[in-house]
């Protein structure tokens, strides 16, 4: 079974699904073996690695070390094009259609295909949508687009549906690193029930109970990251992935 369609069904099973996204350039290769462990052994479905601006982190190193330690698949979620390894098992394929900028729509894509098809890794196709979140994130800034507003819901809606209808698989519905705030609950119930493709929600989640209120509001998939970068909230990963496990946990 391919790695996305597996992990839809872990996410029916379980009522949702948990993945943490790790940034190399935050987590250095010293902590990272024993980080990567930690989340495997305490409930999460999948690690995400990527970044929106890699500076002082060896990308490659970082999917090694991630491959040596991890019993869970191992998902790209790339800020640039250079953000590619034959260590993942997969890749977000990325279309930023909240935004109008040409080369993040179709652009590079087509300069990554090759290379994804070489390293043999599977292609999730995510029509990813950038809101605004209380402060200019570097996803915002990196990408020169304007974020979808959080009060117009329906803006979102007709977003999502129109990823649907191009064949997208997923909608990434994204408030940025280090967001203010999350994606409100009502944006994301009015996105999930209006398409029928799985929803992933990420940026700005910081509690358990926070990750738990948008699994039943309808997303698929939930993603926290920034909340590890204090080394003390490790011991909540097994809060999160309970919180987003609604079947099993209610």
């Amino acid at each position: 079974m391919k790695i996305f369609e597996n992990l839809k069904s872990v996410a029916q099973k379980k009522g949702g699904a948990y993945f943490v996204l790790i940034d190399p350039d935050t987590r250095k290769s010293a902590e990272l073996k024993d980080f990567v462990q930690e989340i495997c052994a305490q409930g999460a479905d999948a690690i995400l690695v990527g970044g929106s601006l890699i500076i002082g982190a060896d990308f490659q190193n970082s999917l090694e070390i991630v491959k040596e330690n991890s019993t869970l698949p191992i998902i790209i979620f790339p800020g640039s094009l250079q953000q590619l390894s034959f260590d993942a098992d997969a890749i977000l394929y990325l279309s930023v259609i909240s935004g109008r900028n040409p080369n993040l729509l179709f652009g590079d894509h087509v300069i990554a295909a090759p290379t994804i098809k070489k390293m043999n890794i599977e292609p999730i196709s995510t029509g990813y949508m950038l809101f605004e979140s209380g402060q200019t994130t570097t996803a915002e800034f990196m990408s020169n687009t304007r974020p979808l507003p959080v009060n117009k819901p329906e803006i979102a809606m007709a977003h999502a549906l129109a990823a649907q209808y191009m064949g997208f698989s997923t909608v990434y519905l994204e408030a940025g690193s280090g967001a203010l705030r999350s994606i409100p609950n009502q944006v994301v119930k009015a996105v999930s029930s209006y398409i029928d493709i799985p929803v992933i929600v990420g940026g700005g989640i910081r509690t358990p109970e926070e990750a738990r209120l948008k699994s039943e509001a309808g997303a698929t998939f939930i993603v926290t990251g920034n909340i590890y970068d204090d080394s003390e909230n490790i011991k909540l990963i097994n809060e999160f992935a309970r919180a987003v496990h609604i079947k099993e946990n209610s």
